[in-house]
């Protein structure tokens, strides 16, 4: 399996992943850096450091969790609409196994991605906010250790949720429905009402993050027999 993953990983060339992903923390720390001059009289953007916390939280896995759509579009609907996926499937190799291949790929790059840059664009926004002073409010070690908890447990939701558009994009091997349904999928789960965020409950994500296991199982259990057209 590790040699299928290495295989698929040069065939893939992820440079152009991690030249998106520099990019997109650099513009998720901008971001979260501005949001506090938005402030209208009476309003505070982050009234504490969690909330500034939470916020670049959100930003980072809507980011990731739409690469990851882009990735499922690269690695695998692509190979269907131009059919590659036929001459993979005549490889002495289990359908299935070159299936988890590509799937583990875009879940662990997810996973990985997700908590690395977590980690940069809070350190970031640490840096800017000790000049700055965006947030008054100190870091204490209890939130440390507590946010880089939160932070493993839902890039690990993410590596989940992320494999959601494999349904809607493999029902017609159509690389917008992949994409847009990833759009969907970040616009229901980072959506902020009143200031409730329906991430905010763990239990959630994981959910989805489990109902999109399943989908990639149950996308991959019957390759063998399934028609490639």
């Amino acid at each position: 399996m590790l040699h299928l993953i290495r295989l698929e990983l040069r065939k893939g060339n992820l440079g152009w992943y991690l030249k998106g992903a520099v990019i997109a923390n650099l513009l998720i720390i901008a971001f979260v850096c501005i949001l506090p001059y938005a402030e209208e009289a009476g309003e505070i953007i982050f009234p504490n450091m969690a909330e500034a916390l939470m916020a670049i939280s959100t930003f980072v896995r809507a980011t990731f969790i739409i690469f990851a759509s882009v990735l499922i579009a690269k690695l695998i609907i692509d190979e269907y609409r131009n059919k590659t996926i036929t001459v993979l499937f005549t490889y002495p190799v289990q359908r299935t196994k070159l299936m988890l291949a590509k799937i583990i790929i875009i879940s662990a790059v997810t996973f990985l991605t997700t908590l690395v840059s977590n980690i940069i664009d809070v350190c970031g926004f640490l840096i800017v906010n000790h000049y700055l002073e965006f947030v008054a409010a100190p870091l204490t070690s209890d939130l440390i250790v507590e946010e880089l908890i939160r932070m493993t447990v839902y890039a690990l939701a993410s590596a989940g949720m992320c494999l959601i558009p494999i349904y809607f994009g493999m029902r017609k091997k159509s690389v917008p429905a992949t994409i847009i349904s990833s759009i969907l999928i970040v616009a229901v789960f980072s959506s902020n009402n009143q200031g409730f965020n329906v991430s905010s409950i763990i239990a959630i994500p994981l959910a989805a993050a489990a109902i999109g296991f399943l989908i990639a199982f149950f996308s991959i259990r019957n390759i063998n027999s399934a028609d490639i057209a």
